[in-house]
């Protein structure tokens, strides 16, 4: 059965097979017929002495490139191939677009990018913290060129205290690439610089490219001094922007990195001393408060006040303590009172008792008192040394102090003999000779 198809079906069919068969590709021609509606897209032919191809670029991609497309320039362009469906149209939906030459220096850009990075140079240990508030900055760029301008407006607007010493080199052109390396050892064998400011302003691939070149880059990475890279515009990427300490999209961006904003710095300070005054203020209020209270206390507790409080205390406790001894005295009279009689009549019955009973042992002492004994003639004869009454000639020997105690006195005589005598009827002793006994036994204390 025969397949017949519509105009619409064929071109759609066709547009899937060259978007399916072609991957994204590169382009070589010039620029014809160019068109640039209000929408921002660009529409032209590249076109060669014998064919030509009709492009799209639209705007997200038209406005990141480097340079202005113009007719006639040779260009390179990247896309992929398809289909205008409505009129059939063959054409091709660009993405980026470069001048003619700079294929071939892409090609050199991403060989040398991919040699620093193995070797080490893009690693990001290897980046230095930069100063926040440098007062000393190293600019190498054109001494002609708005670069070194603008930064010198920024800092003035945003940091006045920073002082600028420029490194003026040629930023492109075959004497560009060793100028910078040049400037790059020179300002940091003068070790004045804080940072390093390497800039310039955009261009196309061509007109950035000693910032791309590996002298450049390796004399960024050999820097001592931290290097900010600003080449280009902020879509603009180059090798010194990988091995820099830090990349900026501008070179005035560079210097608002490299600076604080003075007006914000400001700002900040009399926030601060704003705070810290009236953290001051409620301080002094409360130790003003605490000292007011702590002379109130001292005055309370002032010495004399304190001694004027304990005289008054002691005065209010002596006429306490007179008061409860007037009472304690009186209560004890009358306590006392009721004793003294009972005493007194107590006394008055015992006094008879206690002198008869003296009377009876007065008359019992006087009956065995030796002294009535004495008065008879008899005596009591003692030992002068031990004052033991003597019973016997066994008590005594010759030689011996003697110790006579009479009625009126004492004889003192000394034993020549002793001669043992039984007495008559001994063990039968009269009365008067049982007294005589008695009154030895108790000599012993005369």
């Amino acid at each position: 059965m025969r397949e017949v198809y519509s105009p619409s079906e064929l071109n759609r069919e066709v547009r899937l097979h060259l978007e399916a068969g072609f991957p994204r590709l590169w382009v070589e021609g010039e620029i014809s017929n160019l068109a640039r509606p209000a929408s921002g897209h660009l529409y032209f032919t590249l076109k060669d002495e014998k064919a030509q191809l009709r492009c799209a670029l639209f705007r997200g991609n038209a406005q990141g490139l480097g340079f202005r497309p113009e007719n006639g320039q040779l260009v390179q362009v990247r896309g992929r191939l398809g289909l205008y469906e409505p009129r059939g149209e063959y054409q091709m939906v660009a993405d980026a677009m470069e001048a003619a030459g700079e294929g071939r220096l892409r090609a050199a850009f991403e060989a040398l990018k991919e040699s620093l990075q193995k070797e080490g140079l893009f690693a990001a240990e290897r980046k230095r913290p930069l100063p926040r508030g440098a007062r000393r900055l190293a600019v190498i760029t054109s001494p002609s060129g708005a670069v070194i301008r603008d930064i010198i407006n920024v800092l003035s607007r945003r940091w006045p205290l920073a002082r600028v010493r420029l490194y003026p080199v040629p930023v492109q052109g075959p004497e560009a690439a060793p100028a910078i390396a040049r400037a790059l050892a020179a300002a940091n064998a003068h070790g004045w610089a804080e940072a390093i400011i390497l800039g310039r302003g955009g261009g196309s691939l061509e007109d950035l490219w000693a910032f791309n070149e590996e002298i450049v880059a390796r004399a960024v990475s050999a820097s001592r001094i931290p290097v900010v890279s600003a080449v280009g515009h902020e879509s603009d990427v180059s090798i010194c922007d990988f091995v820099a300490d830090l990349r900026a999209p501008t070179p005035s961006a560079a210097a608002e990195l490299l600076s604080p904003d003075s007006a914000a710095l400001r700002a900040r300070f009399d926030s601060a001393r704003d705070q810290l005054a009236r953290r001051v203020t409620a301080r002094l209020q409360v130790l003003g408060q605490r000292l007011d209270d702590t002379g109130e206390r001292l005055r309370r507790q002032h010495p004399e006040r304190r001694l004027k409080a304990g005289r008054e205390r002691l005065a209010t406790l002596d006429r306490r303590l007179a008061a409860s001894g007037r009472r304690l005295v009186t209560e004890q009279q009358r306590r006392l009172d009721p004793l003294k009689v009972r005493q007194r009549a107590a006394l008055a019955a015992l006094l008879p008792r206690r002198r008869q009973a003296l009377g009876a042992l007065a008359r019992t002492l006087h009956a065995v008192s030796p002294l009535p004994t004495l008065e008879r003639g008899y005596s009591a004869t003692l030992d002068g040394e031990t004052g033991t009454a003597l019973r016997s000639v066994n008590d005594t020997a010759s030689g011996r102090l003697l110790v006579t105690r009479l009625l009126d006195g004492r004889v003192l005589s000394r034993v020549e003999s002793v001669t043992q005598e039984r007495l008559a009827g001994e063990g039968a002793a009269s009365a008067e000779d049982k007294g005589v006994e008695d009154v030895r036994d108790r000599g012993k204390g005369v």
